[in-house]
């Protein structure tokens, strides 16, 4: 080739270089070309029109949407309803958009608002065989529209469909199925689950933000074990290798728990509580993604259903019936009634006597009452034993005196320790005769303090100057918080505390009576803790709930009249003379010693012992 062939060549080849250059389409003109592409595909598979042309611009790229006819004209929600809730269902993903339980108020007195897609949302994940289908980005058109039943569909350009059926039960009670119908062609065979994607921004339903968030929990039901719950104190994030059944975003009272027809896999679940100065009306941000059975080819659909209402035990319960005859699916420990002893405590005895009283129609106030005063009964055998128990050895008190003067030497404890112990043995009176009401009400008190929180027949309830016996009430309000105090005093808590103060003077003259040499010593410091103890109660207990601080306040009272009327009936001089009776009984009879003594006797006895061994090797090295 010469040399001017060679320029001709290389001059050719730059014009086309540069022509092609500066003739290239821009980044608009590209996104407008497959903008067209897409309408054209879908006006030869459906003879769509502009509309298609709109929703391909309005997404803006081209993914698993346009697998489908996408039509968001027409209806944008469907309502399902009954008397007790009002479901709103989303034409755009399919999902629900808004439930509302048309029986509760929130706090403005308007129908209560469970969940709102605002804020929250789920959707579902299928593999396909070049990219995945997301339920979230499709639009659906129903059908078959009734009060309780729809059907919503998104139509692929090829006559396939996926479908998203929704029927509303009675009461709370919502069936969702979500099928496939000739969508082979796109979705991976090999493929079996889909993924549920899930998450919400948990509104605050109460009054009291901190009171509230320390009762609402990410809660879940494992297939083959009991139920749990993510720290409702602290962020916390779990991976689980067991299935699920069930998983509930619930607050205090209310919850929208998802019941899995066929488990939940490989689930992660995540709660975020929010601060309460940057929260704006809400609680937390619950998370939640797992997979579920899915079949590609259509023949089955999968199933689940969703309870949308009260956490109320006895609705649970009847629920759990409804939804799985064959299987205890634990519905009911949506209500939190404490670790296992205090759950069965709740379970058997509070729950039972709690339904009988409401079931008479009585106010909430005087259902607590009476719940405390039938404790009061209770409790009364042991208390009158207690009060006795410490009036005896408040008689004794100068017979330990001259005890404790005969054993001045600190070496000598044992001895004077087992001697006390005999004295007591010989006129018949235990020492631990006065914990066993401590014993038997602490349960008690525990249980009743993690059932009235929970327990959803309070909310809303008046009693005396209290509008809500569910949350705080408030005497004094301030415009801005207080540090350790918040931005309010509740009535109930102070009374509770005030009573507590008296309570506990009564106590520690009591003890304090009985007590003499070291024990007297001991027990003013003893005495500066009891003080102490209702203060740290009202930092507590400010932001409890007036039916919680009630049931402490009447409990402490009752218990306290209690206290000061066996100690009124009880003669000294009598209870003296008929110790000293015992005492000559058991001298002309002499038992052998029990109980502590006994065990003194022994450790007093082995200590000499090794005490003469000591000696004994110390005198053989001498």
């Amino acid at each position: 080739m010469d040399k001017n062939s060679v320029i001709g060549f290389l001059l050719v080849a730059a014009v086309i270089i540069g022509f092609s250059y500066f003739n290239r389409p821009t980044q608009e003109e590209i996104r407008q070309q497959e903008i067209e592409d897409s309408i054209s595909a879908l006006k030869e598979a459906n003879g769509t029109t502009q509309s298609a042309k709109k929703a391909v611009s309005d997404k803006q790229e081209v993914r698993s949407d346009t697998l489908f006819a996408n039509t968001p004209a027409g209806k944008k929600t469907v309502n399902l309803s009954n008397k007790d809730i009002t479901v709103t269902i989303n034409a755009t993903g399919g999902e629900i958009g808004k439930v509302i339980l048309n029986n509760y108020k929130d706090q403005e007195k308007k129908p209560l608002l469970l969940y709102s897609s605002q804020k929250s949302g789920m959707s579902f994940v299928i593999a396909g065989k070049q990219e995945d289908i997301e339920t979230a980005s499709l639009h659906f058109t129903p059908e078959n529209v009734t009060d309780s039943t729809v059907n919503m569909v998104a139509r692929a350009v090829n006559g396939g469909k996926l479908c998203i059926s929704y029927k509303l039960h009675d009461h709370y009670l919502l069936d969702m199925e979500i099928k496939a119908d000739s969508m082979q062609p796109y979705l991976l065979p090999t493929s079996k689950v889909m993924t549920m994607e899930w998450h919400e921004s948990l509104k605050q339903q109460e009054r009291g933000y901190k009171f509230e968030n320390q009762y609402a929990a990410l809660t879940y039901k494992k297939a083959d074990g009991g139920t749990d719950r993510l720290d409702p104190t602290k962020e916390k994030e779990e991976s689980l290798d067991e299935n699920l059944d069930w998983i509930s975003f619930k607050d205090q009272f209310f919850g929208m728990t998802m019941i899995a027809a066929d488990q939940f896999r490989k689930v992660d679940l995540k709660s975020v509580p929010l601060e309460q100065d940057t929260a704006k009306g809400f609680l937390k941000d619950y998370y939640a993604t797992a997979q579920v059975l899915f079949d590609p080819a259509g023949t089955k659909a999968t199933s689940f259903k969703f309870y949308l209402g009260p956490n109320h035990f006895r609705t649970l319960q009847k629920v759990d019936d409804i939804v799985s005859p064959d299987k205890d699916l634990k519905l009911e420990h949506l209500v939190y009634l404490g670790w296992p002893l205090f759950r069965l405590i709740n379970r058997y005895f509070t729950i039972y006597i709690f339904d009988w009283l409401t079931d008479l129609g009585l106010s909430m106030g005087i259902v607590l009452l009476l719940i405390t005063l039938l404790l009061r009964i209770i409790v009364y055998v042991p208390t009158r034993k207690s009060v006795l128990s410490s009036a005896k050895m408040r008689v004794l008190k100068p017979k330990v005196d001259e005890i404790n003067a005969k054993y001045p030497d600190p070496a000598d404890n044992m001895k004077k320790q087992q001697e006390i112990m005999q004295l007591y043995s010989q006129y018949g009176v235990s020492p631990m005769g006065g914990c066993l009401p401590m014993l038997i009400q602490m349960p008690i008190w525990i249980a009743m303090f993690n059932f009235i929180p929970n327990a959803i027949e309070l909310r809303g309830q008046s009693f005396l100057w209290v509008d809500d016996l569910s949350t705080y009430d408030p005497l004094i309000t301030f415009s801005r918080p207080i540090w350790g105090i918040g931005d309010h005093i509740s009535a109930f808590c102070l009374l509770f505390c005030l009573t507590n103060v008296v309570y506990s003077v009564m106590t520690m003259r009591l003890q304090k009576d009985m007590m003499s040499g070291q024990q007297a010593s001991q027990m003013k410091i003893m005495q500066y803790m009891m003080y102490l103890m209702p203060v740290f109660f009202f930092f507590v207990f400010n932001d409890y709930s007036a039916g919680l601080n009630y049931y402490y306040f009447i409990s402490l009272l009752f218990s306290a009249l209690t206290m000061w009327f066996l100690r009124r009936t009880i003669d000294d001089k009598k209870l003296l003379a008929k110790l000293e009776q015992n005492y000559k009984a058991n001298k002309e009879n002499p038992k052998k010693l029990s109980g502590m003594a006994a065990r003194l006797e022994a450790l007093q006895k082995k200590q000499e012992e090794m005490m003469k061994m000591q000696e004994q090797r110390q005198g053989k090295q001498r």
